[in-house]
């Protein structure tokens, strides 16, 4: 059977997810695209549904039949938040991380408002090998799909924590905190701990007073004096690889 109507409750349900409302209300997100459903198969994740529009109905999942729904093209484009639907829809669980502290290096997110700067981020820190990643509760949601969009599959293989500040800042007592400012020490000359917590602050704001009061030492990355200074998720993707250019060098 194919889903023809936009009223149908399954489809409202699952097109509420767009909105952070709809995500908490549901305890699911949404992804979209051939690969990266193929990507989140390939994880922990608990896929819900596969939506699969007509045109695109030779595309097999490895996933029981149960679980997939087909739809009609103008129902997908319904489902979709990208312009140009690419045929496929999943609606997924959101991992509900209880907080914990970290088991190497990680990332403190320290009020990130900009979802692409959040999913670029993830996507980053998956693949230099930061897995945990701790969010304050006034970061943009990571599930949004932008976000998810721009992580590029890396929030199917990250584990995200969302706490008050107090909250992360105690589970970070025993780790040394740096946080990324423009009056740290230059990057270049910096030798990281093994283990450490990476903090990135605010694009506008930068790190806030509560995290900068406990952070163990500050980094920046030197630039002309021409510019004043680097995309959060560009800086961030910097610092990331320098503070473990050891265990990149073997």
């Amino acid at each position: 059977m194919i889903l023809t109507s936009k009223n149908n409750p399954l489809i409202k349900e699952t097109v509420s997810l767009k909105d952070k409302k709809g995500r908490k209300t549901l305890g699911m997100f949404l992804i979209e695209g051939v690969k990266m459903t193929t990507e989140a198969l390939k994880s922990d994740l608990e896929i819900d549904r596969i939506f699969i529009a007509e045109s695109l109905s030779g595309q097999a999942f490895d996933l029981c039949e149960e679980k997939t729904v087909l739809v009609s093209d103008e129902v997908m484009r319904f489902l979709c938040d990208e312009k140009t639907p690419q045929g496929v829809v999943c609606r997924v669980k959101t991992p509900q991380n209880a907080l914990c502290k970290p088991t190497g290096a990680c990332l403190l997110l320290d009020g990130v408002a900009d979802p692409k700067n959040m999913g670029a981020i993830i996507r980053t820190a998956n693949a230099a090998g930061y897995r945990e990643i701790y969010l304050t509760d006034d970061c943009t949601d990571p599930y949004s799909p932008k976000s998810v969009r721009a992580s590029m599959s890396g929030v199917f293989f990250t584990k995200l924590y969302t706490g008050t500040r107090g909250e992360l800042l105690s589970l970070l007592a025993d780790t040394p905190v740096l946080a990324a400012d423009m009056q740290g020490e230059n990057i270049f000359g910096f030798d990281a701990p093994e283990s450490f917590a990476l903090v990135i602050g605010n694009e506008g704001k930068g790190v806030s007073d509560e995290v900068r009061s406990a952070a163990n030492g500050f980094v920046k990355i030197p630039m002309q004096a021409t510019q004043e200074s680097l995309n959060a998720a560009v800086s961030a993707g910097i610092l990331m690889y320098l503070l473990k250019k050891r265990a990149f060098l073997g």
